[in-house]
């Protein structure tokens, strides 16, 4: 196993395995690819398992110098022959797939990084280790530092020499995605403590403790607040949304204020 493929070098795909090809040379009867992550392995891609029915072209599938996931459907391990399938990749495998490897690049960045920064092979080892004891890939352990830092560098157990420099490397390499869904309240309290009642309805909002969600509440002009929920996926951030509404709305109601909320268009960012 090497540092920079921190995974065991298999030979050879397995039978049903996705993996992602280059097109070497098309001919009248498929198509000859090498598998990228099995040392450039020759492989081919019959015509009939470019698609359903029968294909006129086909570059209109694949052409010189292209990648494309595949999936192995048959395997001669004694000559070393294996046989691959277009049509039987569905759109989820292949989108899987896709990201799967772009992971796998963005780990081999870091260690090349991991590398520079402590200049030898030893320090870097240990981390690989640490991380692929407690996760199941190397991106993995390293997105969960850029989510949660320092909980997740405890629980590599790595020494503060390597875990600093470490969490330094990884959260300049890797993004985490946040998604933004907002949207304009209108809040009017005509009781004599009205400006309290409002103050601690938005309090109550903001406090909302949904996993993984952001919520913030600015004051645009009387009577006009926007309230703003930021988290990694859409889903929790409209539930946030939702908790935070409920909140606000609830304490308004007490003492009978008018309340309503018009949406803004949803905003996707990286931190």
């Amino acid at each position: 196993m090497t540092i920079e493929n921190a995974q065991p070098v298999q030979s050879m795909p397995d039978d049903g395995e996705l993996v992602l090809a280059t097109v070497r040379e098309i001919t009248a009867h498929g198509v000859y690819v090498t598998l990228d992550e099995y040392g450039k392995l020759p492989a081919f891609l019959h015509i009939s398992e470019i698609a359903t029915g029968w294909v006129r072209d086909i570059e209109r599938y694949a052409k010189p110098g292209q990648k494309i996931v595949l999936k192995v459907i048959r395997i001669n391990r004694v000559r070393k022959e294996i046989d691959l399938s277009l049509r039987q990749v569905s759109g989820e495998e292949r989108r899987a797939k896709i990201i799967e490897v772009k992971k796998t690049e963005k780990a081999a960045t870091i260690l090349d990084a991991l590398k520079v920064k402590f200049g030898n092979d030893t320090s870097v080892r240990t981390i690989v280790d640490s991380v692929l004891n407690q996760y199941d890939t190397l991106y993995d352990g390293f997105e969960d530092i850029t989510r949660r830092g320092p909980k997740a560098l405890q629980k590599l157990g790595l020494d503060v020499m390597l875990a600093e420099p470490l969490e330094e490397v990884v959260k300049d390499k890797i993004s985490i995605p946040i998604v933004e869904v907002r949207g304009v309240m209108d809040i009017r309290v005509k009781t004599s403590n009205g400006i309290e009642v409002i103050k601690s309805a938005l309090r109550s909002g903001e406090d909302v403790k949904t996993s993984g969600a952001q919520v913030k509440v600015t004051y645009l002009g009387t009577p006009r607040y926007r309230l703003i929920v930021k988290a990694e996926n859409y889903k929790v951030a409209e539930r946030g949304l939702q908790s935070a509404l409920e909140r606000i709305k609830t304490i308004l109601d007490k003492s009978k204020g008018k309340f309503s909320f018009i949406r803004e268009e949803s905003r996707k960012q990286l931190e």
